[in-house]
């Protein structure tokens, strides 16, 4: 069950990326418009290379955090690349800048207002011509939203991070299937008539969270985009990124994604959780990571995405 509701929600010792004092960096609060807020952060050298971070589900805000989980993830990702000398704006998710006005309804939003905030991001720093080279990295279900954004606009690559190979009512019931094997069927059926009629009213009390009346049509929405026929239509460089920890994007999603993208550089990292942290224990330990901000964002993630971006 925890790995459902996190679902629906979230080389040198000395060098550990995250953790590093970045005075010498620059970082400054950027406004789009009304529904992306976020911080753009420049290495201490000029950079011509900068990646636009998706965060993924949830209320989640530009540094990874959410209500409920607490780990400074996504900030330490960007620490990690302005030490790399590559220059990077996250923002806040749409439905936490919502909510902070107080003016979120939930059945108003679509898994489409998501791309239009990653499309207006890359078109605010194309036109001011900053940068040479802007790449996306999604995180999660941000994977999808920037593998979708990526086809509709001008950016020299895309980096899948710990994102889903499978449509999202697939990969819930695969969720389901592993933890609430009774209720495989109902969920099945009630995405089926979502996916025909729009709407579902026969499901179990234990499904609510998912099929709830107000968040219906944003899961209908989201149904429509499947992670392997978009990143198909993908034509420029495409980096793949999973981890064998990640408790809410198995290995075999990122594996999915590259098969259905044969020309994308796939890189598993050892030990690397949905976080971008490294998990050498159990699922206990993984879980509690979510809410722990003294954990850095493995090396090898930061040189992956590098090595990647110097290509």
């Amino acid at each position: 069950m925890q790995k459902l509701l996190a679902l629906l929600l979230c080389i040198v010792p000395s060098l550990v990326y995250g953790q590093l004092p970045i005075n010498d960096n620059k970082s400054s609060d950027i406004k789009i418009n009304d529904f992306v807020v976020g911080t753009l952060l420049k290495p201490a050298q000029p950079s011509q290379t900068l990646i636009i971070i998706i965060p993924g589900e949830g209320a989640v805000d530009r540094d990874g955090n959410s209500k409920m989980a607490r780990n400074n993830s996504l900030k330490k990702l960007a620490e990690g690349l302005a030490e790399q000398g590559i220059a990077t704006f996250r923002y806040d998710k749409r439905v936490l800048t919502l909510l902070k006005k107080r003016a979120l309804q939930e059945n108003k939003l679509r898994f489409d207002n998501f791309i239009e905030d990653a499309l207006a991001t890359v078109q605010y720093f194309n036109d001011r011509n900053i940068f040479n080279n802007i790449y996306i990295l999604g995180h999660s279900q941000g994977s999808l939203v920037g593998i979708v954004a990526a086809q509709q606009s001008k950016v020299k690559g895309v980096i899948s991070l710990n994102g889903p190979g499978q449509s999202i009512d697939k990969t819930i019931v695969s969720q389901i299937e592993l933890q609430m094997p009774d209720l495989k069927e109902n969920a099945e059926n009630a995405f089926a008539t979502l996916k025909e009629k729009g709407q579902v009213k026969d499901y179990g009390p234990a499904l609510s969270s998912i099929f709830r009346k107000d968040l219906q049509p944003f899961m209908s929405s989201w149904m429509a985009y499947n992670p392997r026929r978009e990143i198909r239509k993908l034509k420029i460089p495409t980096l793949i990124i999973g981890g064998t920890k990640d408790l809410q994007a198995s290995v075999a999603e990122a594996e999915i994604l590259k098969k259905s993208k044969p020309d994308a550089e796939l890189v598993i990292i050892e030990n690397m959780n949905h976080l971008g942290f490294e998990i050498t224990g159990d699922d206990l330990e993984n879980s509690k990571s979510y809410n722990e901000t003294n954990r850095p964002v493995m090396p090898a993630l930061i040189e992956t995405i590098s090595a990647f971006i110097e290509n």
